[in-house]
């Protein structure tokens, strides 16, 4: 179970996240650390910054390849930029792609997308802060904003720069004397533990992580029918789009196709037009090559016949915008020569054209925990119902569909979370993936209800992610009529643990939610009964055990609970713990004497008995243990309706490490959850929802329960 001081860390987090924190505009501090007040500290003690939580040394280089004693990093040395070169720059006459070359390090999927930040000025300077230099105020010291998983992060460095003979060993820049490339690198190593874990990636990671949008990823040789379609509307709304043909063997890397493309090379898309041609309408695209030299000689090139069929002003108007390196093709022919096209959507905040059109975002946090929330895919119909759920209310469809259908579009994109950081203890991506519901009917404008097995036996999704996969993110867009529908996130198998963040963009204004309990108790009144109600042989049992005074201590209950309990054989426990039975006693002692009298106890086992009952009723395979998600609905029955981290806190606390839970933790829980709720009513006689308490009351609460 999270220990207080961490469930109070994450109270006020929520909080902070609510006020704004983690927006572009109020990144948060990863590690706590503040760069202007590091900074400050260096120039007022005239020392250089040393990073204490990413040091100069082997740990941050890695673990396997670049472990302490691999061959790669034998006779590595950290120096900063001014032991290397007299006169370091941070940025020469702007932030260009020959500013980023590749080392000894497989990451050129983040290259890739360092590269095309550069040419876009206002989104390099989200990711790379101005008025940083080794001139001015220099004292070792500087920082990038990286997105990571929902929020804005700030990441200190120093400049110490792994180097081997005296050269940079991973991203250097054609200008050696230029470091701002080589330093987001370093940050980017510290984000995620080390340099090794940046080895091998898709370089819509790194797109999603230096604009905070989110990618899609399609396959020309199996497009959408829509794909000119998808393409225009992307441009529109300012997304970055790049483009590459597949390799199929390593001949073929930078390898020029007959007409000038170069396999295995990013370019990026940078217009969609409609030109009349022969008195038809020729549908065209722009294409830029960052490398700049290399241009299609096809039709449609610089200079190609096909541009004296067009009206001289619009071929005017067409080429005149045209960069060193950019051509147009046909769209027929962009289909045929390029394998696969990526977009990068930005979200509102990253856009500020006003021309541009936005998608309305809407960005969930979520955790698969094993026994309460992960209960993999439609393959495992027990458990699937457990998964986080999210409603999304698709109100007006799409202005422009592209075709004659009525829908609305909107794109989910679920991430799995810190992933790369777990590859030094050997573990990796999960399998994921998502399924897309209709809401029923009889469950449509409801809210506060996750939905159980029942309904996702009985139902069909309506769409799913195209497939489920071991990438950090996968997405999808998707056309469904306007109306309700359920996303349900998961991994491919059960019991798998990780968080997430499900990001939902809509074309239209929509509403989306998490579909998650209302907090809730359904508590009987306490019980009336007099000592003239009581059985004798209940009276002589307890006689026996409690003597003269006819009350029973912790101790004594204990014993009796479990000479009771063990006449039960078809019932799994090991017993009532001390601790359970002070819980009990806690619950019940009306007078604060700490022990229980006759009446106070026939009470008590009333409560137990009918507990009992629903303990057999979900125990399905008679198996004298329930698992985690028996339980959930096990409580439900017994009248609590929690959420998701509830149940999250109550597996932690009361399942075993099978995910079972045996009777006696049953009872402690549904013991612990009626002493809580009580207890929270009797400072909130009102029903508001919230209670005031002093300190004093608040440490009674918590010492006893």
């Amino acid at each position: 179970m999270m220990p207080f001081g961490g469930m109070a860390a994450r109270v006020q987090r929520d909080r902070l996240r609510a006020e704004g924190l983690g927006q572009h505009n109020n990144a948060i501090k990863y590690l706590n650390q503040d760069y202007e007040t590091l900074k400050q500290q260096c120039i007022e003690s005239g020392t250089l910054f040393r990073d204490p939580q990413f040091p100069a040394g082997p740990s941050a280089l890695g673990f396997k390849e670049l472990g302490p004693h691999s061959s790669k990093t034998r006779g590595v040395e950290w120096k900063r930029p001014s032991e290397l070169v007299d006169d370091p720059q941070f940025i020469i006459g702007g932030a260009t792609r020959t500013d980023i070359c590749q080392g000894a390090l497989g990451d050129c999927w983040l290259l890739a997308a360092i590269g095309s930040l550069t040419l876009n000025e206002e989104l390099l300077h989200r990711v790379v802060p101005h008025g940083q230099s080794f001139q001015e105020d220099y004292a070792g010291i500087f920082h990038f904003q990286i997105w990571q998983f929902g929020e804005w992060v700030d990441v200190v460095v120093d400049d110490q720069l792994p180097t081997k003979d005296g050269e940079l060993l991973f991203v250097h820049s054609a200008e050696c004397t230029e470091f701002w490339s080589a330093l987001l690198e370093k940050a980017y190593a510290k984000l995620n533990g080390c340099y090794e874990s940046l080895s091998g990636g898709s370089t819509t990671e790194g797109f999603e992580d230096f604009t905070g949008g989110v990618a899609e990823m399609y396959d020309l040789k199996r497009p959408p029918r829509n794909m000119g379609h998808i393409i225009r509307k992307a441009l529109e709304r300012g997304s970055l789009l790049g483009c590459s043909i597949d390799i199929t063997s390593a001949f073929d890397m930078e390898a020029v196709t007959f007409k000038k493309l170069v396999k295995g090379h990013a370019y990026s898309v940078t217009a969609f037009r409609d030109v009349n041609y022969r008195g038809q309408q020729e549908q065209l695209i722009r294409i830029r090559n960052p490398w700049g030299q290399v241009e299609w000689t096809g039709a449609w090139s610089d200079g190609s016949s096909e541009w004296n069929n067009v009206d001289p002003d619009e071929r005017e108007e067409l080429q005149l915008k045209m960069e060193d390196g950019e051509f147009w093709m046909s769209f027929r022919d962009f289909m045929r020569e390029f394998s696969r096209l990526e977009i990068c959507n930005l979200t509102p905040d990253a856009l500020t054209k006003d021309e541009l059109s936005r998608w309305h975002t809407q960005v969930f946090e979520g955790t698969w925990r094993r026994g309460s929330t992960a209960g993999g895919c439609r393959n495992h119909p027990a458990t699937f119902w457990i998964n986080p759920q999210f409603k999304i209310k698709l109100l007006e469809e799409d202005d422009d569909p592209g075709d004659d259908e009525v829908a609305c579009s909107f794109l989910v994109a679920l991430m799995q979370k810190h992933r790369r950081r777990e590859r030094r203890v050997g573990g990796d991506m999960h399998t994921i993936g998502f399924a897309v519901y209709e809401v029923p009917e009889e469950a449509q404008g409801m809210q506060n209800v996750h939905l159980k097995k029942d309904f996702f036996l009985r139902n069909q999704s309506r769409a799913r992610s195209e497939t489920f996969i071991n990438l950090r993110e996968v997405s999808n867009q998707i056309r469904l009529p306007p109306g309700e529908y359920i996303i349900v996130p998961s991994t491919f198998e059960p019991h798998k643990e990780a968080d997430f963040v499900l990001r939902v963009f809509t074309e239209k204004q929509s509403d989306t939610e998490e579909l998650d309990e209302e907090i809730s108790a359904d508590l009987a009144d306490e019980e009336e009964i007099t000592e003239d109600d009581i059985e004798d042989s209940f009276k002589s049992m307890f006689q026996q055990l409690a003597g003269e005074d006819m009350e029973i201590s912790v101790f004594e209950l204990r014993t009796i609970l479990n000479r009771v309990i063990s006449r039960h054989k078809d019932l799994k426990t090991d017993g009532f713990s001390l601790d359970s039975c002070r819980n009990m006693v806690n619950l019940m002692d009306k007078d604060g004497s700490a022990r229980l009298g006759l009446v106070e106890f026939q009470i008590l086992w009333n409560k137990i008995r009918s507990w009992l009952t629903i303990f057999r009723q979900y125990d399905l395979d008679k198996s004298g243990t329930m698992s985690s998600y028996e339980m959930r609905m096990a409580l439900e029955s017994a009248g609590f309706k929690l959420n998701n981290k509830l149940h999250q806190v109550v597996v932690a606390r009361y399942a075993d490490n099978d995910m079972g839970v045996d009777f006696d933790n049953f009872v402690c829980c549904l013991l612990k959850l009626e002493t809580m709720f009580r207890f929270f009513r009797s400072m909130d006689p009102e029903g508001t929802g919230t209670a005031v308490m002093n300190l004093s009351e608040w440490l009674l609460l918590t010492m006893c329960g």
